[in-house]
């Protein structure tokens, strides 16, 4: 049973999770097989709103933006080696740019991760009754229900406890990387003699040079988004002084070859020709995956297999979004940020019931307005609806999320703890270089409904800034209590 109280502050379970528990967190938000069905291709350029993007040479734009994202998780780990509270960016940003800022930022920050997860939801609805009934011409039930029993599944295992949520993650994520990974092994070896990796990394592959890597680089944050999130289970880990450091960094690592491969696959798999991408668009991988005469290297069953593998990704996205959502409301309404009630610990299994309950609550309404309010955030026909709810929530959560990689990136330049070496500052420049691109991309040219999302985050980051000014709250839990941090050597 989890130690609750300390001098009136809650406290989460036990810690016990290993470097493998921490690793499946920031692997699960990841999410690399959806994100390399459904995200490569705005790398590449085809889908994009903009119409720009890196072609042929998406693997290089891959490559740059993993070397922006270590750069980021060399601040998150240097960071997590003197904070282990379970607030995360929050805590970093309260320390580094002072505490009002800090609130606001973990507003910003758990909203969208709270965005990503509803949404996330929706669509996991969506596809499973659309996938069946195109391949079975039977969904079993319909969309919102589907949503609804994924919605009481992650409630369990979140309830439950987080060593059952990160080793679900874990066995889901293993399964459908190994999977996936091993197709794109396949496909290597069946291209043959038509390999052409210097062609993946050379700009010129891309129709307009280096203005289209960039644009690709711009996209290429998205496929990294949640690669801090290990960061949020250090309350609950062993010695998270090492674990969650490495967790984070190993983690981009693992994401980083994953998604160098699939960038390469989905373009050589195509034979370079954008125009041959084009008509795959909407999902390279199972294009991919398809029978020979329909211009794959694959079969029907190893489409249903792909189909298969992208959903228990899914589910582990959702789940790494929702224990990253509950640990933050907790920690937030531990310090008085958010209501007291959010911060209610279960007695048997030291989870954050209240902060479970809340997510749930915000999952089940996303459900609602996605089956009774079909005009919201509409896109064009013939996009289903709840594609429209999932690409404005995605785009909120993506944007939340970046704006507080520059924040504490922006912070990290005052010294970490004190401490400002050469390490950090270039890690800093980086990773705001990155983070405001990615901010840019975010906007450009998106169209309407889906471009209102970043405004909208804007607007919850604002009512953070006055929720500070308004509610004093008290002293964070990482410096209050000693278990908490780690101090100056």
């Amino acid at each position: 049973m989890a130690d609750q109280e300390r001098g009136g502050y809650e406290r989460l379970g036990a810690a016990k999770l290993s470097l493998a528990d921490c690793i499946a967190q920031s692997v699960g938000f990841i999410g690399p097989v959806f994100s390399s069905a459904f995200v490569i291709p705005l790398i590449v350029g085809v889908i994009s709103a903009t119409g720009k993007g890196a072609g042929g040479a998406a693997p290089l734009a891959v490559l740059i933006a993993a070397i922006g994202i270590f750069a980021l998780g060399w601040i998150v780990a240097s960071y997590a080696r003197r904070v282990h509270a379970a607030g995360s960016l929050y805590d970093y940003v309260s320390r580094s740019l002072g505490e009002r800022l800090g609130t606001a930022s973990g507003w910003l920050y758990y909203s969208g991760t709270i965005a990503l997860t509803a949404g996330l939801i929706v669509l996991m609805g969506g596809y499973l009754h659309d996938t069946l009934d195109a391949e079975f011409h039977h969904p079993l039930m319909s969309g919102w229900l589907w949503s609804v029993i994924i919605t009481a599944g992650i409630f369990l295992v979140l309830f439950l406890g987080v060593q059952i949520s990160t080793r679900v993650q874990l066995t889901l994520a293993l399964i459908s990387m190994a999977v996936v990974f091993a197709f794109f092994v396949y496909v290597i070896a069946k291209l043959g003699s038509d390999n052409d990796v210097a062609k993946a990394f050379n700009p010129s592959s891309s129709p307009t040079g280096w203005s289209g890597v960039l644009f690709g680089v711009l996209y290429g944050v998205l496929i990294f988004v949640g690669f801090e999130t290990a960061a949020n289970l250090a309350e609950e880990t062993a010695n998270p002084k090492r674990q969650i450091p490495r967790a984070v960094l190993i983690s981009i690592g693992i994401v980083s070859v994953f998604y160098l491969v699939a960038a390469y696959v989905e373009v050589a798999g195509f034979g370079f020709d954008l125009t041959t991408i084009l008509s795959a668009a909407a999902a390279p991988l199972f294009a991919l995956a398809s029978p020979s005469s329909a211009g794959g290297f694959g079969s029907t069953s190893l489409v249903r297999l792909m189909e298969l593998v992208v959903l228990l990704d899914m589910i582990a996205v959702a789940i790494g979004a929702s224990v990253s959502s509950t640990r933050g409301i907790f920690a937030m309404a531990r310090d008085r940020r958010l209501p007291r009630a959010l911060a209610s610990v279960s007695k048997r299994f030291g989870t954050p019931l209240g902060a479970i309950v809340t997510l749930t609550a915000v999952d089940l309404l996303f459900i609602i307005a996605n089956e009774r309010w079909t005009s919201l955030f509409a896109l064009p026909p013939p996009s289903p609806h709840y594609f429209a709810i999932f690409s404005w929530a995605s785009t909120y959560g993506a944007f939340a999320l970046v704006v507080v990689y520059a924040l504490m990136s922006l912070g990290s330049l005052r010294g970490i703890e004190g401490r400002l070496n050469a390490g950090v500052v270039i890690a800093a420049i980086l990773g705001l270089a990155l983070s405001g691109g990615a901010i840019y991309g975010a906007i450009y040219k998106v169209p309407s409904p889906t471009k209102w999302a970043p405004y909208y985050a804007i607007a919850i980051f604002v009512v953070g800034v006055i929720v500070s000014f308004l509610v004093k709250g008290r002293q964070p839990a990482s410096v209050a209590l000693p278990e908490l941090r780690t101090h100056q050597e």
